[in-house]
């Protein structure tokens, strides 16, 4: 229920940065649950984990809390961050014919200087916080 600014962590910490669709969807679900379960290896190369979605605070709560996740979860409810880092797309919606916003599932490997050393986009969820583990050892 705070504001976070990436420049807290600058001469710090890595930061890997990821994008999900949605809190609960299976696939997120998998996806931050391996975040977690990697997240001493992450640590001990300094590195800290934030996932960012358009869910609200209280949606990540829940969650965090039915899953028992660790790592930091960032509510984006406007696209605004998602926007940024240019993974903020229309999508269709469900044969309807309407349009809606959504991010696409994306992450960022940031180092301590603040610089993106690695952009990762459309990932799939399986095995990608090991893949991610991998591009941050190489920091």
């Amino acid at each position: 229920m705070e504001a976070v600014d990436l420049e807290r962590f600058l001469g710090q910490k890595n930061v890997v940065l990821f994008f999900y669709v949605k809190d609960g969807s299976p696939a997120c679900t998998r996806e931050a649950v391996e975040f977690t379960e990697a997240e001493a290896a992450f640590a001990s190369l300094d590195t800290v984990l934030i996932g960012v979605s358009p869910d609200d605070c209280l949606a990540h709560a829940e969650f965090r809390d039915a899953n028992g996740l660790s790592v930091h979860l960032l509510a984006d409810v406007d696209g605004e961050v998602a926007g940024r880092y240019g993974v903020w797309h229309e999508r269709p919606r469900n044969g309807e014919g309407c349009l809606r916003f959504g991010c696409q599932r994306s992450t960022f490997v940031i180092d301590k200087r603040g610089l993106v050393r690695h952009a990762l986009y459309g990932v799939q969820p399986k095995g990608h916080a090991r893949e991610v583990l991998k591009l941050v050892k190489t920091l």
